[in-house]
């Protein structure tokens, strides 16, 4: 398994992770101190932030935010049973730059509901400074 890989499985496994005190533990981890979840927004969010003038950012940036990111995705689409997240393919390197692409599958298998895909810009020792999340379908 790849390096690339092997952080990508770990990155994926955190979303999934049932419990509070394991999953803050793997968030610093992965991220850096000051690290930065970036997410593409959604449609809507983007129309109305042009509607009023701005750039529409959603941001997560420091464990603490990370934290509270990864555990209201936890909360809204692993916690109820219903779906979990799976790495989808193979990760990739490009110098202290890791692409992988991650799937939404209902619980117990099935067919994929939705796939994203994150560019993870990486310290020197290998923890997560930036994380570009862009939902492809």
């Amino acid at each position: 398994m790849s390096d690339a890989q092997e952080l990508a499985d770990r990155y994926v496994a955190v979303w999934n992770q049932p419990d509070p005190d394991a999953r803050r533990k793997a968030i610093q981890e992965l991220w850096t101190e000051d690290g930065v979840h970036l997410l593409e927004p959604p449609e809507e969010i983007v129309e109305r932030a042009e509607e009023i003038g701005v750039t529409a950012t959603l941001e997560a940036r420091g464990h603490e935010a990370l934290v509270r990111r990864v555990t209201r995705a936890y909360d809204e689409f692993v916690a109820p049973g219903q779906f979990e997240f799976r790495p989808h393919g193979e990760a990739t390197t490009l110098h202290d730059m890791v692409k992988l692409r991650w799937a939404m599958v209902p619980a117990g298998g099935g067919e994929v509901l939705a796939v994203g895909i994150d560019l993870l810009l990486l310290a020197p020792d290998g923890r997560i400074v930036s994380d570009y999340q862009f939902i492809e379908s």
